[in-house]
């Protein structure tokens, strides 16, 4: 069995934590705001997480797929084109979605 006083800390530890890394942009707001490296990062990271976020689902996606890994370059390609021309993303998504479960029930 743990120790009493030893979770307490435990949980006080992790709470402190907690608190000082949610309140930690709030607290150095405006010297993140002046860094060039933070918004270096905050123009490219958007579009990095979108893509690492693409790559999981597909590689997911494919997986569970027996057909191969097709169906998901099609709605991916869909979405890019679709966004290329038009610059609509809930379009994009919407047409990429549509396609990508159409494909799968068909």
């Amino acid at each position: 069995m743990i120790d009493s006083g030893y979770a307490i800390a435990a949980i006080l530890a992790m709470a402190a934590v907690t608190v000082a890394l949610r309140a930690l942009p709030f607290v150095a707001g405006r010297w993140l705001r002046r860094h060039a490296l933070v918004r270096k990062l905050g123009d490219a990271l958007p579009l990095s997480i979108m893509v690492l976020l693409l790559v999981h689902a597909v590689i997911g996606s494919a997986r569970d797929n027996p057909g191969g890994l097709w169906q998901e370059l099609l709605a991916v390609a869909i979405v890019a084109v679709l966004q290329w021309r038009t610059r609509q993303t809930l379009l994009s998504i919407a047409a990429g979605t549509a396609v990508y479960v159409l494909l799968r029930n068909a």
